[in-house]
């Protein structure tokens, strides 16, 4: 069963350019974004969970790997779960939804990749709800292609 869902991105061509859209996509419980730029193929921001902020994921530039992690406890989580990854490119524009009680990582596939994420809490909320992990906290086959 799948942890993350993915939201697809339509596209429209013409002589003036590009157009990405999603008509049905509602930012109604976004409360703040980031953005990050990883300079470097390589490069591994892991991990950080939350029990209660949910994620929207967006691929701005270059392809990252997200991985997502069920949180079975919050301090000392199960190290024998399933782990979801996915590749994201922003050549096939897609959001990935990263639900509450899970922790993400990202490691950037190609050089100067940029990535967004939406958040459902505001800084303050999301602090009170921050759970960090070092990168192999799951062995180091997580960042493996």
């Amino acid at each position: 069963m799948s942890i993350g869902n993915i939201i697809d991105i339509q596209t429209h061509t013409d002589s003036r350019g590009s157009l990405l859209y999603n008509n049905n996509f509602n930012f109604g419980d976004i409360k703040r974004f980031y953005h990050i730029k990883l300079p470097k193929k390589g490069i591994i921001r892991a991990f950080h969970g939350h029990l209660v902020e949910k994620k929207y994921a967006y691929i701005l530039k270059g392809e990252i790997k997200i991985a997502i992690i069920p949180l079975t406890n919050a301090h000392h989580p199960a190290k024998n779960v399933e782990i979801q990854t996915y590749s994201l490119s922003a050549s096939t524009p897609q959001i990935l939804v990263i639900p509450p009680k899970n922790a993400n990582g990202i490691m950037s596939m190609s050089k100067d990749s940029e990535i967004i994420f939406y958040s459902t809490l505001s800084l303050e909320e999301s602090m009170k709800d921050d759970y960090r992990f070092p990168e192999d906290y799951w062995g180091d086959t997580v960042w493996k292609k």
